[in-house]
C-alpha cells in the first residue's frame, strides 16, 4: 500500500486529481481545474452550520460561491493523509491548517468524490470537528 502521508502530490489517480484540483481551490481560489472534471449531474454537500448551505447543493456555480466564501473566512492548507477508490468512489482524508476567521485553525476532514464515467458526479465533505467559528 502506497503512504502518502508525507508528500504534497499523491499518486494520478481519478481520486487524487481530484482532491489536488479541490485542494487548489480551497488553497487558491483556481476552481477551473475542478470544474473541468465534473460532469452536468454535479452536486456536493458540506457540512456548513449556516442556513442556504445545510441542504445539498446543486451546480457549478453553487461550488464558486462555495470556494469564494470559504476563502473569506477560512485560509488553509491541505494535506491529504489517507486515499482510497474503486470505480465509483474515492476518499480523501486530509488535515487543514491554517486561520479560520482569524484565528488557528487545524481539523481532519475527509471528502468522499462519487464518480460517474471518470468525471466527479458528487462530493460529500465530512469534519472531524465542528465548524462553531462560522457561526460568529
Amino acid at each position: 500500500m502506497r503512504d502518502n502521508r508525507d508528500k504534497t502530490h499523491v499518486g494520478e489517480t481519478l481520486c487524487s486529481r481530484a482532491f489536488l484540483a479541490f485542494r487548489a481551490a480551497i488553497e487558491e481560489g483556481n476552481t477551473a481545474d475542478f470544474l473541468a472534471l465534473v460532469n452536468e449531474e454535479f452536486h456536493f454537500s458540506i457540512p456548513l452550520p449556516i442556513e442556504g448551505w445545510k441542504e445539498k447543493q446543486i451546480g457549478v456555480h453553487r461550488f464558486n460561491e462555495l470556494v469564494r466564501f470559504e476563502r473569506e473566512m477560512l485560509q488553509v492548507k491541505l494535506t491529504p493523509l489517507i486515499e482510497l477508490q474503486d470505480t465509483h468512489f474515492g476518499i480523501v482524508v486530509f488535515q487543514a491548517e491554517g486561520t479560520l476567521s482569524n484565528q488557528p485553525y487545524r481539523n481532519e476532514l475527509a471528502i468522499v468524490f462519487e464518480f460517474k464515467h471518470n468525471q466527479i458526479m458528487s462530493f460529500k465533505e465530512f469534519v472531524g470537528m465542528p465548524l462553531k467559528k462560522y457561526e460568529d
